[in-house]
């Protein structure tokens, strides 16, 4: 019998390692995927691909314990050598080789030129072979970034004393309403795919106060468009005691500024693989609704056809202006008309037709919806009554108003329209893992 006592030595070592000083000189052991390789004749450059990087290997006949006609890409190896400086090597060293272990052998030659620096192909192409093509130094950066961008939303919420919980994601009623739901059957009862948690949130507010989750969500739209999924990360928060709506979209900036200056230090390489310019955060404009319209159409000669809700090409009109005006990447739109948001939005009580709710535009497209809630039972009731409702199936959420309830409010954040923003995509397919759409269910 053998007892496991933690996380194990290893001989081969990580690029971070090999960067350390005082490592130059030395003989290492580093395993990775072979990315590509030049051959010059009698010497070859093999470039290792790790997960932080690139590591470059000098083959040199004679020296290397190892044929090079052995070697493809797309094996992996364990190679040997010796530890030196090199500026013109990835990360400025390089590893002399004296000895080379195939680990293993691909099946088939790649179906992708992973190895250049930009994929110059489909995006079709990209998804259906989705596995490797984020094998490419530039798509698995974007993924680097998009794991930043969670983890400054989760590491800020845990330092202003928010609680993660995980809500489940089928459910009997949606918390959205509308037909643009996917219908299954729960053991031969009539059951959905949560369109967002917002009904286990709010009901979590009774018990931690603030509380965020992030977690996909579903919706059964009927879009095949640039900037629609069906499945995609929602980055939600919500948080009692609030004195107004304007706290949630404070607390939004401040995890757009902890997140950007995130990137910026420990994201650094990727910033630069993808050329990314950071967005300003220090100060977000906020603008009612009926204003912004106002402004946009005097300004750009603009002639709505949504006088209760904003068009994409709006969208960018008034991110267009935010710049412009104010030199603003973020721009609040508040004051939603009430006739596009759900019940349980709180209407202003300066004007019924309008609630106390936003959405954030970055960059020409819609990030964010939020806003306050309402938080008595009665009210909630009689505003489900006013929009024909029934409270069938949603007994467990409204019992928690029944039982008291602190005013409260929150957001939801398209992740992957975040990151699609933020590295100036034009489809967000392309900052989606595996995409779901119309037509994709596979890979």
């Amino acid at each position: 019998m053998e007892f496991v006592t933690g996380i194990k030595e290893k001989e081969t070592l990580e690029l971070s390692e090999l960067l350390a000083e005082g490592m130059a000189g030395n003989t290492v052991k580093v395993n990775g995927f072979i990315h590509t390789i030049r051959d010059m004749g009698n010497v070859a450059f093999m470039i290792l691909r790790k997960r932080d990087g690139l590591i470059q290997c000098v083959f040199e006949e004679g020296i290397t314990n190892f044929s090079l006609k052995d070697l493809r890409e797309a094996d992996t190896v364990e190679v040997t050598g010796t530890l030196i400086d090199s500026e013109k090597a990835p990360g400025g060293i390089e590893i002399r080789l004296s000895g080379i272990k195939v680990l293993s052998e691909p099946a088939d030659p790649m179906p992708l030129p992973i190895a250049k620096w930009k994929l110059n192909t489909s995006l079709e192409a990209k998804l259906n072979y989705r596995p490797i093509s984020l094998r490419n130094i530039r798509e698995r950066a974007k993924f680097k970034i998009q794991e930043g961008i969670v983890r400054g939303f989760r590491d800020f919420l845990y330092q202003e004393g928010f609680t993660e919980i995980h809500t489940p994601k089928i459910g009997a009623k949606s918390a959205e309403g509308g037909a643009n739901v996917f219908k299954l059957d729960y053991f031969h009862r009539p059951a959905i795919l949560q369109q967002s948690p917002q009904f286990y949130k709010q009901m979590m507010v009774g018990v931690y106060d603030r509380v965020f989750e992030a977690a996909p969500v579903f919706r059964a739209e009927k879009h095949n468009t640039k900037r629609h999924l069906n499945e995609y990360t929602s980055l939600d928060l919500e948080m009692g005691y609030i004195d107004g709506f304007e706290d949630i979209m404070a607390m939004e900036t401040g995890f757009l500024q902890y997140t950007m200056q995130l990137l910026e230090k420990e994201y650094a390489r990727e910033l630069k693989i993808l050329e990314i310019e950071l967005p300003k955060t220090d100060q977000i404009p906020a603008v009612r609704f009926d204003e912004i319209k106002r402004l946009v159409s005097e300004k750009y000669d603009w002639k709505t056809k949504a006088p209760y809700d904003l068009e994409p090409e709006e969208e960018v009109l008034i991110s267009r202006y935010a710049k412009e005006e104010w030199d603003a990447d973020f721009v609040f739109v508040t004051h939603y008309p009430s006739k596009k948001r759900p019940f349980y939005a709180m209407d202003d009580p300066a004007d019924a037709a309008f609630t106390l709710s936003f959405d954030l535009l970055f960059r020409g497209m819609e990030i964010t919806t939020g806003g306050q809630r309402i938080h008595d039972y009665h009210e909630l009731l009689k505003k489900m009554e006013a929009r024909g409702m029934t409270t069938e199936g949603m007994e467990q959420y409204l019992s928690a108003f029944r039982y008291g309830m602190p005013p409260h409010g929150g957001l939801g954040i398209g992740m992957e329209r975040l990151t699609m923003k933020l590295m100036g995509e034009d489809n967000v397919r392309e900052t989606t893992l595996f995409p779901r759409d119309l037509s994709r269910l596979e890979p």
